[in-house]
C-alpha cells in the first residue's frame, strides 16, 4: 500500500513509519519544514516531504497516489488554547480535505483518551472536535484511535512529565485522592496497534481505544513509577479544589504557570479504556503497566 504519515518524525509517528516500510508499504513521511528531528528517519526507505498542516498550501501534492492516511500530528503540551484550535482543529480539517480531494480511501486518526473526560480541557476539546470531523466524512473511510498514556524506557512526552515531577520533592504534593482509573498503554503495543489498520477493512469506520491490559488507580501508578526508579516517596494529597483555585491564579499572572487546569484534569479523571473491540478486530493483545515497566526498566528495579 502507499501510506502517509504526519507527524513522521514525531517519536511515535517515526516508529510507525519504519514498522510500515518493514511489512513492505511504500511510505511518505510528512514532517515540519526545517525539522531537526527528520534524523530519525535517516536509514529509511521512505519519501519524506515537508509541510505544515496549518498552511493548506503547503500540502499540495503531498496526499496524491496514496491509499492510506495515517494523521498523527498534532500538539499534546501548550498553555494557549488558539494554539490546539489551530494545530490540531484546523490542522486536520486541512489534512481531510487534502485527502479527500486526492481519492485517498483510508483516514486514520489518532485522537486520544482525554476525550471521555467529563471534565474536559483545551486539548480534549480539540481532539472531539477533530474525531467528529473525521468521522462525518462520507467519501472516505475512516479509524479513530485513541491511545492512553503512553509509556517505554524513553518516553512518552506526558509520561516523562510526570515521572519528573515525581521525582522532583522528597515529599510530593498529588493532586486529589488519586483514585482516577488509568490503563496506560506500552509504546511497541500502540505501534502494534497502528501497524495492524494498515489494509484492515474490518477497521473501517470504527474507532478504537488503544489501553494498556491492566487497570491501575493514579496512586498506585505513581508509586510504581518510583518504584522503577528506585525509589520511595511520602505522598501529601491536597484537595483538588484548593488546586484549582491555585492553577487559576497562576494563569492570571504568567503565562507559563507550573501548574494548570489541564494538568488537573489528566490527574484526577479516569481513563481507564476497554480494548475489547480492538483485541476482537485486530488481535490487539496489550501488557499490563506491570509487566511493561519491567520490560521497561528491569536494571533499575533491581537495583
Amino acid at each position: 500500500m502507499k501510506i502517509l504519515v504526519s507527524g513522521g518524525a514525531g517519536t511515535v509517528g517515526s516508529r510507525l513509519v519504519r514498522g510500515l516500510v518493514e511489512k513492505g508499504h511504500r511510505v511518505r513521511a510528512l514532517i515540519l519544514p526545517g525539522d531537526l528531528l527528520r534524523s530519525r528517519l535517516d536509514g529509511v526507505d521512505c519519501d519524506v516531504v515537508e509541510g505544515d498542516i496549518t498552511q493548506k498550501d503547503s500540502l499540495a501534492g503531498v496526499f496524491d497516489g496514496m491509499d492510506t492516511v495515517y494523521h498523527l500530528a498534532a500538539v499534546i503540551l501548550s498553555h494557549d488554547p488558539a494554539v490546539f484550535v489551530r494545530v490540531n482543529v484546523q490542522g486536520t480539517r486541512h489534512m481531510l480535505e487534502g485527502a479527500e480531494r486526492a481519492g485517498v480511501g483510508h483516514f486514520v486518526y489518532v485522537s486520544s483518551a482525554s476525550v471521555v473526560y467529563p471534565h474536559s480541557t483545551p486539548y480534549s476539546r480539540s481532539k472531539r472536535a477533530c474525531e467528529s470531523m473525521v468521522s462525518s466524512r462520507d467519501r472516505m473511510s475512516y479509524t479513530i484511535v485513541r491511545p492512553t498514556l503512553v509509556y517505554e524506557k524513553d518516553g512518552g512526552q506526558e509520561f516523562l512529565l510526570f515521572l519528573d515531577y515525581l521525582k522532583k520533592f522528597p515529599l510530593v504534593p498529588f493532586i486529589g485522592d488519586g483514585r482516577a482509573l488509568k490503563n496506560p498503554v506500552h509504546a511497541d503495543d500502540l505501534m502494534d496497534g497502528l501497524l495492524r489498520l494498515a489494509g484492515c477493512q474490518a477497521a473501517h469506520d470504527k474507532t478504537y481505544d488503544f489501553c494498556g491490559g491492566e487497570e491501575i488507580s493514579m496512586r498506585e501508578l505513581s508509586h510504581l513509577m518510583l518504584k522503577h526508579k528506585g525509589m520511595d516517596k511520602p505522598f501529601v494529597h491536597l484537595p483538588v479544589a484548593w488546586c484549582k483555585l491555585i492553577a487559576h491564579g497562576f494563569s492570571l499572572f504568567t503565562r507559563t504557570p507550573p501548574l494548570t487546569l489541564s494538568a488537573i484534569a489528566g490527574i484526577t479523571q479516569d481513563a481507564n479504556l476497554d480494548c475489547s473491540t480492538a483485541r476482537r478486530d485486530l488481535g490487539y493483545n496489550p501488557v499490563g503497566v506491570r509487566e511493561g515497566f519491567s520490560r521497561c526498566f528491569p536494571l533499575t528495579i533491581a537495583s
